[in-house]
């Protein structure tokens, strides 16, 4: 498997590309930040913002979708900063975690309005059962709802604009048209926003599911965008975007870090709301042989914070492992709402594993440790 030359992201990335040096798209992008003249773009945001900010009619002057994690909360100081004043809209995680409430709440004392959209938990648990099933995604309906009910907030309260966070073409690798783009369109949802070739109107009819039942997730209509005129910008594409520097500045706005590394990452500021994140990164790991970890590791490498070696040397140890526990939850309590057992569970991380990565037997069985890890082909980094 090829990896970057300077990172550690691996070919098997969606959408990633090296040029002939054998640098990545991400890598790429990143260093022409460098001619980017940054005071310029942050005087057009502001031009834009107090653009939308004159012509709002009702309470809120944008709406800002937050989860509660860090870069949220850098989301809504800079917003507040620009002197707009936002109606923050949060699509509740699939099963949140005492740090995410609270982490959610400390939002609103940075004196802001929330609205909290908390979907029918029998609902949501047959949408990550399908998610999972039939794209090994248990976060899909999560990834969809983060993107949807904002936009539908939008036209609901008649906002024109709403401030989203980074686009993760631009951070992770991407097509250059979609990661130097500062709007979220309707193209880059369903492209990029999570979809996974799995559209919601195909869920339609299976298990009883109504179009009704899957409204909230479904992005509106054009003729419904164009009504409230609605626009989503990147506010990454008006500040160099970072995650160690927001998990800085929401941590001294009161976020709360998680008392230690998070499983399969190398930090503690990162998915500590939903306890389901761990099978989500545990999947990416079997379908392209990396997952959280070599994401963090690879946007410190790029900053000069840590030493391509040392971050080999980090991912080797903290990813890929069977995730028995996430966030100090059993996975046999993380699959019960879902009416899966761990050995179902594992039935289908075996279903979805690209074996072109991992060791097999001579029968064609994947190769495991007794923790259920599996054996990797490749070493990190090449």
């Amino acid at each position: 498997m090829k990896f970057c030359s300077q990172c550690l992201l691996p070919e098997t990335k969606p959408d990633l590309d090296f040029d002939g040096l054998g640098i990545c798209s991400a890598c790429s992008v990143y260093k022409e930040r460098e001619s980017i003249d940054w005071d310029s773009r942050y005087r057009d945001l502001k031009q834009l913002t107090q653009r939308y900010k004159s012509k709002a009619t009702g309470n809120w002057d944008c709406i800002v979708p937050v989860s509660g994690g860090k870069d949220s909360t850098y989301q809504v100081v800079e917003v507040l900063k620009l002197g707009l004043k936002p109606l923050c809209v949060n699509s509740r995680t699939c099963d949140l975690t005492p740090i995410g409430r609270r982490n959610l709440d400390n939002i609103g004392r940075l004196g802001v309005d929330i609205v909290e959209f908390a979907p029918n938990p029998l609902l949501r648990a047959q949408l990550n059962r399908l998610g999972l099933e039939q794209v090994g995604d248990i976060s899909w309906p999560e990834h969809v709802g983060i993107f949807t009910i904002p936009v539908q907030a939008a036209i609901k309260f008649g906002v024109s604009l709403i401030i989203w966070g980074e686009n993760s073409q631009n951070e992770y690798g991407g097509p250059a048209t979609a990661s130097e783009s500062p709007f979220l369109t309707r193209r880059w949802l369903e492209e990029f926003g999570g979809l996974l070739g799995l559209r919601v109107s195909d869920l339609s009819g299976l298990v009883g599911l109504t179009e009704a039942d899957l409204k909230m997730y479904t992005y509106p209509s054009d003729d419904e965008l164009e009504k409230v005129a609605v626009t989503g910008l990147f506010l990454g594409h008006y500040i160099p975007w970072d995650g160690y520097e927001n998990a800085l500045i929401a941590g001294a706005n009161g976020f709360e870090f998680f008392p230690r590394t998070v499983e399969g990452s190398l930090v503690n500021y990162e998915n500590v709301d939903n306890f389901q994140t761990g099978i989500h990164d545990y999947f990416k790991y079997l379908k392209f042989g990396f997952g959280r970890a070599t994401d963090i590791a690879s946007s410190h490498i790029r900053r000069g914070r840590i030493s391509r070696i040392d971050a080999q040397n980090l991912v080797l140890k903290l990813e890929g492992k069977f995730p028995h526990v996430y966030l100090g939850k059993p996975l046999a309590q993380i699959l019960e709402p879902l009416g899966i057992t761990v050995a179902e569970f594992t039935d289908i991380c075996d279903e979805f594993t690209n074996i072109a990565l991992f060791e097999v037997d001579s029968s064609g069985n994947l190769l495991k440790s007794k923790d259920g890890s599996l054996t990797p082909k490749f070493t990190v980094g090449g």
